[in-house]
Parts: structure tokens; sequence; C-alpha cells
């Protein structure tokens, strides 16, 4: 029997896992990738093709030293002549000429039989091994041709220098430092800064030297020869063959690796990878809603090679934007902190404005998605803020969400909603604090080719000749907010007693959003519900406005993407009908959460001792979305049903039995308190009800066509949602005088 906790199993089913979401991204050879790459100023790019070919041409004189029957000796003579030849020819040798020269010849000796693996007898490409060595020194070969002019004080201006050195760490198949799964990487390239190598001091030097150590945590220290996630630009994984289950894999591999340089870098958008298997390789770059693969390039050919030094060269001399670092996250080392820039287009703060970092709240946790992170950050330094507590009350919230259009008809762009909601709110003092009070944001701008700015969305990142070939692939935007009111994870609630008066505060401000702003919610989870505490004790936030809809708009109804968090989805949500959606939708919620949270706790304490996965619970986070949808309605159905749910709540959470009774409470009012019929319960079976009658008679018996509950519900909404409130309002006051009599008893139900 296969022992499903090894740690050997773990791995292949993570792998499973990082294997499908390649076959759901994965868009393959794409033409003209390296374009990403580009520098933005065509003259300058000019320049920058121009040493990409020349380098090229300089690596095909040494492969053509590699010619069948000539003796080591024969061999080794001829390529120090042509090493000294085209060095000789681009004026590359004025200083230390010989050590130069020794040094390439070491590096081309350990390349050559990868791009010629036919002349050496004891190199194979089927031996991951064999390339590693190869491949690093091809890459740290083209960094030295790079930065060779610079160290010969050849004249240049500032435009043809580059900005950084791509290079390899010198350790291959190794654990990075600061890995969360531990696994080994074949080879990592990183951003070295220019004037470590020319004792200058260009205007690019600062620049380039933050990209590269941009997220050092302080006091850290880190080896230039062991990856470290902090500081990996891209990584590179070597197959031994470039079959179609080789190539997969490693792009499966690289899921994991850009997964970790997310989570361990604050300021990247999108990632670079490259794939080899044998002697050919794909570059790829990871995106919120993409992964993009090249088409091969056979480092044994001369095209194969050129291209491949195309992305390398490029690299080296294109804005930080285009490595995928964020240009607006910078680290001051003055400071020792990250400074953050606002570009404002909605809202009262002036046009940009910069911040001082604190604390990371969020973090892109996922490869694909919004790469929603947040910043709790400060109008200046720390060490200069007399009251400086790391608890700030600005936060600023980074995201990729889909948009539509431009910014000035996107309907869903998150800032104008939260603009809306801070205006309607304004004065209403039963709500302060309830929710984030809009500061400033919008769609975060880059400049194009002709120097305009532009909103910075996946198309203006990717550029023309790459988004012509993706289809109709959703385009998303970079949005910057910030906003007043700073929380705390709902995991930090200490008892039932709180979650209910936090529940209750954010529900409450969610009919006031809906009531004065006309916006719904529409995805209430657990990770959008803060906790706030002050003198008058614990309260809820309601957060992340990235899913919200105006209710004013006549075409909302008929949307049916499915938004939100699984497990607290609502069952129209799941379905993906026509039907409105109402705040009965967020109330379901409000409900699966109030589950959840009873049957798996909310932090270590809390959590149940035992096994848990087969409880019915479980299926709520079920990737098939009507899988999800008819567990949900079996599950809440009924009392008897709902009955399976609330017998698995973890007996060991103080006053659980109360609190079985109060959600079940709850759950009666959403579905079982109506006196229509139509109105109650929650299972619905299409495949019995035909739209055409309103009986059938399969098997001589005559079944009454029942409308779904749940659209039955939706027209009286507003209603059911009073009810809904002040029965919260009723369990809420009595958990606050518990919560004040030090939690001595359960609130009776």
């Amino acid at each position: 029997m296969r022992n499903l906790n090894s740690p050997k199993f773990k791995q292949a089913d993570e792998y499973a896992k990082e294997k499908t979401l390649v076959e759901d991204y994965l868009l393959d050879n794409i033409d003209g990738l390296q374009t990403i790459a580009e520098h933005s100023d065509q003259s300058t790019q000019q320049f920058v093709t121009e040493q990409a070919e020349s380098i090229a041409e300089f690596i095909d004189e040494l492969v053509r030293c590699v010619k069948p029957g000539l003796t080591k000796a024969m061999f080794e003579k001829k390529l120090k002549i042509a090493i000294a030849a085209q060095l000789e020819r681009r004026s590359l040798t004025k200083q230390e000429p010989r050590k130069t020269e020794a040094e390439m010849f070491i590096r081309v000796k350990s390349f050559l039989p990868w791009l010629r693996p036919a002349s050496f007898s004891t190199f194979s490409t089927t031996n991951e091994k064999h390339i590693y060595p190869c491949f690093l020194e091809l890459i740290n070969f083209v960094a030295e041709l790079v930065v060779r002019p610079l160290k010969d004080q050849k004249p240049a201006s500032l435009d043809e220098q580059p900005k950084r050195l791509v290079r390899s760490y010198e350790l291959t198949d190794v654990k990075p430092d600061n890995s969360e799964s531990g696994r080994r990487v074949d080879l990592a390239l990183k951003c070295d800064a220019i004037y470590n190598e020319t004792g200058g001091n260009s205007e690019y030097d600062e620049d380039s030297f933050q990209i590269s150590e941009a997220c050092l945590k302080a006091n850290n220290e880190w080896s230039d020869k062991r990856p470290n996630y902090p500081r990996i630009f891209a990584i590179v994984e070597v197959k031994p063959n470039s079959s179609y289950a080789n190539m997969e894999k490693g792009f499966a591999q690289l899921v994991k690796y850009t997964h970790e340089i997310y989570w361990n870098q604050c300021n990247r958008h999108f990632i670079w990878g490259l794939v080899s298997g044998g002697s050919e390789v794909k570059a790829c770059v990871f995106g919120p809603n993409f992964l993009l693969a090249s088409q091969f390039m056979d480092v044994t050919s001369t095209a194969g090679r050129l291209e491949l030094i195309r992305f390398l060269v490029n690299w080296s001399f294109c804005e930080p934007s285009k490595l995928g670092y964020d240009p607006a996250i910078r680290f001051n080392w003055k400071y020792w902190c990250f400074t953050i820039d606002m570009v404002n287009s909605n809202g009262p703060m002036p046009a940009q404005t910069t911040y001082y970092l604190r604390e990371i709240v969020v973090i892109a946790e996922r490869v694909f998605g919004r790469h929603t992170r947040c910043f709790v950050v400060g109008e200046q330094p720390q060490s200069l803020d007399e009251n400086s507590d790391n608890s700030g009350d600005i936060l600023i919230k980074d995201a990729w969400p889909e948009v539509s259009g431009s910014a000035e008809d996107d309907m869903r762009d998150e800032s104008k909603l939260l603009e809306r909601v801070s205006n309607g709110l304004a004065g209403r003092s039963e709500f302060n604090g309830l929710y984030p009070k809009f500061l400033g944001g919008g769609r975060m701008q880059i400049q194009n080719a002709h120097g305009d700015s532009v909103d910075e969305t996946t198309r203006t990142v990717l550029g023309e000749t790459v988004w012509a070939q993706l289809g109709d692939l959703p385009l998303r935007a970079h949005m910057r907010i910030a906003m007043s009111g700073v929380g705390e994870p709902l995991k930090t609630i200490k008892s039932i007693y709180e979650l209910v008066v936090v529940i209750y505060d954010v529900m409450r401000c969610h009919m006031g959003i809906l009531k004065h702003c006309q916006i719904l919610h529409r995805d209430i989870s657990e990770a959008n519900i803060l906790v706030r505490r002050d003198d008058t004790g614990v309260h809820g936030m309601l957060i992340d406005f990235d899913h919200s809809i105006d209710i004013t708009d006549e075409g909302y109804v008929k949307r049916t993407e499915r938004t939100g968090t699984r497990p607290f989805m609502s069952i129209n949500n799941l379905e993906g009908e026509l039907t409105k959606r109402t705040a009965l939708d967020d109330w379901e919620g409000i409900i699966y959460i109030f589950c959840w949270l009873g049957t798996f706790g909310w932090n270590r304490a809390t959590q149940p001792s035992g096994s848990v996965s087969k409880m019915a619970i479980t299926s709520w986070n079920d990737y098939d979305e009507m899988m999800n949808a008819e567990a949900k309605r079996t599950n809440i159905h009924s009392s008897d049903n709902f009955i399976g749910i609330a017998k698995r709540f973890n007996p060991n959470i103080p006053h659980i039995s109360a609190f079985k009774k109060f959600v079940n409470g709850l759950r009666a009012v959403l579905i079982d308190d109506h006196d229509d019929p139509n109105m109650r319960g929650a299972i619905f079976d299409k495949n019995i009800i035909s739209e055409e009658s309103d009986t059938d008679d399969f098997l001589g018996e005559e079944y009454m066509a029942r409308p779904d509950p749940f659209v039955e519900r939706a027209a009286h909404w507003e209603s059911i949602s009073e009810r809904l409130l002040a029965k919260l309002e009723t369990y809420a006051t009595i958990c606050k005088r518990r919560i004040s009599e030090s939690g001595s008893r359960a609130p009776d139900p």
C-alpha cells in the first residue's frame, strides 16, 4: 500500500498539480519571444542586436575549430589562436591580454562539446550532468563579451552600456537558499552589477545593483556561488532530450521554482526561465495568466545559437521592467527599506507619491492569478518616524486583475469602486473602520517605444508581436491602490465569540455599501475579512473589492463569470448561471466561512487533530465547479442534511456545540424559513424538470416541476438579507457580552 504521507508521494502529487498548470496555461512555440526583453529605445536596441550578432559570430568562429581528425594538442592550439584573433579583431585585449585569453580558453573548452557533441566522444547530451557546465560556461562567456568593452575602457555612450551582467551561479544541481520546497535546481541565473566588473560608477550601476540585491533581507549574507531565491533572476532546467514528455516535465518543474521566486521577491511581476532538452533550448516567461514558450533554439546550429544569445544580451541591456522587475519598487540603501511609488489616476493623492515599506502582509502565493501583494507603508522611513511601530495605517494593494478595455471604460476598476465606497459612506460614522478608505491609485504606467506613458497591461508588457499570437487571452492590468485602515488576518481572532462579532461588522458594512453605494462585493472569503482592535473591542473590516460590481449596471445580471474563493463561492456563482447575483450569494458565503472555520479552525490551536480527507466539507474545495455546487446543494438543503457538516465541527474548539446551532439557525433563515414552498431548500434536479412542460409522466407517475429555490429567493433578496442581518446582530450582541465577561459560557442559540 502506498504511504500517502511519504515525501516521495507528496512530491509526485505536487508534480501532478504543476503539470496540470502547464497544460492549462502553456502557449508554446511563440515567435519573437525575445522581443519582450528588447530595449524600448529603438536605436539602443539596434546596438544591442549588433552586439548579439557579433558575439554569436565570435562563438561561430570557435565552433569551426572543432574538426574531425584533429589531435587534442592540435585542437587546443587552433582554439587558442582563434580566441586571440577574435579578441584582437574586436580590440578587446587592452588589459592583461594573456590572462584574458587563458581564461576564455578554459571557458570555451567547457562549452564547445555541447555545441558540437558529435566531435567529443566523452560527451553525451543524454546525460544532464554533462550539460550543466556547458550551459553555465556559455552563459558566463556571453556575459564576459558583453562587459569586455567596458573593462578595456572602450568609449561608449550610456545607451551602449549594459545595465547588468546576466550570469549563472557556480553551483549546479543544488538546493537554493531560502527554498520552501527543498528541491534542487539545475542552474540559476543572477544579475550582477556592472561596477563590480569595471570599477566605474555609471548611471546604471546603482540601478543594476538594486535589481540584483533588491530582495535581500537585513543582515543576511548570501554566497555568490550558491543560488538564493531572493536574488535569482531565472532558473534553467535541463533534460536529456527534447521529447514532449521531457519538455513538459521541465516546464512543470519551473512552475515550482517560479512560485519560490514570487514568494521571495516582492518586486517581481513576471519571471523568465529556460528549458534545455539535450541541445535544444526553449526560453519561457511566466505571467499572471500565461506561460509562454519560444520556438526551439538548437545550440548546434548557427541560427539556434544566435537566438539564445539574443535573449542573454537583451537581458543585459534592457530596462528592469523587461526582466519582470517592478521599477516602482526599489530598495533604498540609505534607509534600508523598500520605496514604493504610487501613480495616482483616481482619488485625492498627488499625481505621484512615494511611500516607505514597513511590512509585507500579503505575498503572491500562486504562480498564476492576480499576484496580489499588500504592503503596510509610511510616508517617511521608519527610522525617521518618531511614532514608528510597524503598525502604520496606510496599505498599498498591488495586483494584476482582469480588465476590460481602457481604464476609463472599465467598470471593474477596483480603485473606482473603492473611491465610490469611500464617498458613499463618508459622514456615516456607524461604518467607520469597517472598510478601507480610498487614498488614491489606479493602473500603473510604463513607457512605450515612442516614449509615451501607457497603461501597464499584459499586452503592453508582451508587445504586439507576441500579443497577436495569444488569441483570446484575457487582458490584465497592473493596479496599485493606496488606502487607509489596516487590520490583522482573520486567524488572529481569539474565540468563537470574536468570530461572530467580526463577521457581523463585516456584513453590516457589506449591506451598508450595497444600500448607499449600490456596490455588491461578490467575494466573501476568510482572506477578505480583517480583524481590528481598539479601546472599544474587536471589530471586523471588509476588504478586497476586486470582484465587486455596480448593481446599477444593467448588464451585471447577465455576467456568468465565476468569481471568488472556491470553498466560499455560492452555488449560483459556481454553476455560472444567468441567475441574478444578489447579496444572498455573499450571505451564503458567510455560512460557508462559519462551517469551514468551525471544522478546520482558524489557527494552529483550533485545527483538528485527526484526518480530514474523508469529511464531506472537503468537496467544497473541489476544482470541478459543478461537483462543488452539487455537494453544497445537498449539504445545506435541510437541517437533517446539514448535520453531516455540523457533526464534523472540531469538538476541541470551545463552545462549538452552541456554534453549530447558531450556524444552522443562520442557514435556516436563508434556506428554510419562507412562506412560499418554492423558496425553501436547495436541491434542484434539472434533469427531471422540463422547460416545456409542468409535469413529467415517466413510469406513469406525475412530477410537478419545481423552480430553483435560489432563483426564487433572489427576487426577495432585500427582505431575506434584513432577516439574516438581524439574526446575526442578535448573536453578535450576546457574543460581545460574553467577551466582556471573559467568555465564561457560550451564547444561547
